[in-house]
């Protein structure tokens, strides 16, 4: 799995499901499932966090 630097954009799901299927080295059932595995939940974790930001962010405001 890849790991991008802070403030890098981000590639979407999409785009790096593709890169798992069509890059040189074909990945077998269990490392693909396991990639994906670790890249929605390292996604899921930021959204969750972005958005536990955002509302610290605005009870701050209030």
């Amino acid at each position: 799995m890849t790991q991008q630097a802070e403030g890098s954009p981000q590639i979407t799901l999409h785009e790096r499901l593709s890169q798992l299927l069509d890059g040189p080295a074909p990945l077998d059932k269990r490392a693909l499932l396991g990639t994906l595995h670790a890249e929605i939940t390292q996604r899921e974790a930021r959204a969750y966090t972005a958005g536990w930001n955002d509302a610290v962010s605005e009870l701050r405001r209030a």
